[in-house]
């Protein structure tokens, strides 16, 4: 969890990384995490800074930037990752690679069953859609938890095909780029542009493609978010031998969320139904949303050193509007790389799925990045 607060080794494996060993899987290390997963970007007083290999000076997202950026940078092929309010989808988005947040339930998250109060998923982090799908069959190949169906071996490969020109026909893409009206971001040109040529491509392919609007709702974020996540955080904090040893802002941010723990989480997730349905009406008129990853390109390293719990907290909510809801309904959603800045710096897309269909996500994916290649660009200093 990225802190000196855990000072004990793991004495078993967690469930996924049982079924990655058995499935042939060789485990070659651990990989950096901000303390207690609590924001976009990859940096502790304990470790220090993980940084992107595209470039150094900026972050490559988090939680699982440390995943990503040795992905990206060429130390291994796959990486595993966690996502509970993007932080899957930030890191492949900043890194250039391919992060697809599961539906809720897919994948094994023993021995944190409840992750997050049920927002954080497990998943991974590739360089191709070709190498998620092959983690996907090898993982989920047996009973998972309830409320979603087990995937059909090999199925996710087999999407890859379709993707590719095979039995997936076109697809009615919904575009959405609203912000909620209290957001405390705007969309950078870069973001916006990646996901206007990404439309386009999309259209020149044969797809369906039209404007939607996302309904955020009244406040943002979203009181079904913040509620379970803050209570996550504290539940994390709740569970270290030397909590005392935190950052004095993670201290703070965990004296909050203790506050949350009890009724409001019962409260909030009593209304994930009505949030989900709110969520999802684009998808009357679509299959797949494509919506923006991150408002902004990655952020600088250290853009929060030595700031206060309040502050940090703002500027790491100015990366969620667009990732974040999609944890709290549930469903799937990836983030699908889409070209590079002018200054070469990898942009992001991200498609949103209805509930239980990752094969349409991955199909889509994989058509994208056939006619798009993006894996044989690396970062210049590992080229």
């Amino acid at each position: 969890v990225g802190t000196s607060a855990q000072d004990q080794p793991a004495r078993a494996d967690a469930e996924i990384v049982r079924r990655l060993r058995a499935a042939g899987a060789v485990v070659i290390g651990k990989t950096n995490v901000p303390e207690l997963c609590a924001v976009p970007w990859t940096e502790s007083e304990s470790w220090g800074s993980t940084r992107n290999p595209w470039d150094p000076t900026r972050t490559p997202g988090g939680s699982s930037g440390g995943s990503a950026a040795a992905v990206a940078a060429g130390l291994v092929g796959a990486a595993l990752a966690n996502d509970g309010a993007g932080s899957i989808r930030y890191p492949a988005a900043y890194c250039g690679l391919f992060g697809l947040k599961s539906q809720r339930g897919r994948l094994p998250v023993a021995p944190d069953v409840d992750a997050f109060r049920g927002l954080s998923v497990n998943g991974v982090l590739t360089r191709s859609v070709a190498d998620t799908a092959r983690f996907y069959d090898a993982i989920a190949d047996g009973p998972l938890d309830a409320g979603a169906p087990a995937l059909a071996p090999t199925s996710m490969v087999a999407a890859t095909n379709g993707g590719q020109g095979g039995s997936r026909g076109p697809l009615r893409i919904g575009v959405a780029t609203n912000l909620p009206r209290t957001s405390l971001a705007s969309l950078h040109a870069d973001n916006a542009a990646a996901v206007r040529e990404t439309a386009e491509l999309l259209g020149n392919l044969g797809h369906e493609v039209h404007e939607v609007k996302l309904d955020h709702g009244a406040v943002a974020p979203a009181p079904e978010l913040m509620i379970r996540f803050l209570a996550g955080v504290a539940d994390t904090a709740d569970a270290l031998p030397h909590p005392e040893r935190l950052e004095s802002r993670m201290r703070m941010l965990t004296r909050t969320g203790g506050l949350m723990q009890h009724r409001p989480v019962g409260w909030a997730r009593a209304r994930e139904a009505r949030y989900g349905a709110r969520m999802n009406r684009p998808f009357a008129s679509c299959d797949v949303l494509l919506t923006p990853v991150t408002p902004k390109p990655a952020p600088a390293v250290a853009a929060c050193a030595g700031r206060g719990w309040f502050t940090t907290m703002l500027f790491a909510l100015a990366t969620v509007p667009y990732a974040a809801p999609w944890n709290v309904t549930g469903q799937p959603a990836a983030a699908v790389p889409a070209g590079f800045s002018a200054g070469g710096s990898p942009r992001s897309v991200q498609l949103v799925g209805r509930p239980n269909d990752e094969p349409t996500l991955i199909a889509l994916a994989s058509q994208l990045e056939a006619a798009r290649p993006w894996t044989p660009r690396r970062p210049p200093q590992f080229s």
